[in-house]
């Protein structure tokens, strides 16, 4: 028994290591639950911020630099945001590039029309994207 009771303290399978590594164990899943319970409930509460929504209606070629663009823009009452317009030529290479600001409104959808200048024909304008501001 002494043989064997030497060989677990050289190697660390004493009674009290046991209860350390025990202990270790509850520590860090302990610790995993707290952060796995604040993501879920950071990730829950971020999807209740306003959204917006926008739709490209119509576009029509003015001239060889210069194309205009109808876009709708669905943002909730009173918040401000942003749209970015491009017009594309026949290979979707960005030949024109506008950053709208939507200042903040009472209605929901809004209709709006800009005109943009290009480096070349395009044959295509539409919406990028759109944020809040």
């Amino acid at each position: 028994m002494a043989v064997s009771s030497n060989l677990d303290k050289r190697y660390g399978r004493t009674p009290g290591t046991r209860l350390r590594d025990r202990r270790v164990l509850w520590i860090v899943a302990g610790a995993f639950a707290v952060i796995l319970t604040a993501w879920v409930v950071w990730a829950g509460l971020d999807g209740a911020g306003p959204s917006i929504e926008a739709r490209d209606t119509r576009h029509s070629i003015i001239d060889e630099n210069t194309i205009s663009v109808t876009f709708e823009v669905s943002v909730p009452s009173g918040t401000p945001s942003s749209c970015a317009v491009q017009a594309l030529n026949e290979s979707f290479t960005v030949v024109g590039w506008k950053v709208i600001d939507v200042p903040p409104s009472d209605q929901y959808t809004r209709s709006f029309t800009e005109v943009l200048h290009t480096t070349e024909l395009s044959n295509t304008g539409l919406i990028y994207r759109c944020w809040l501001t």
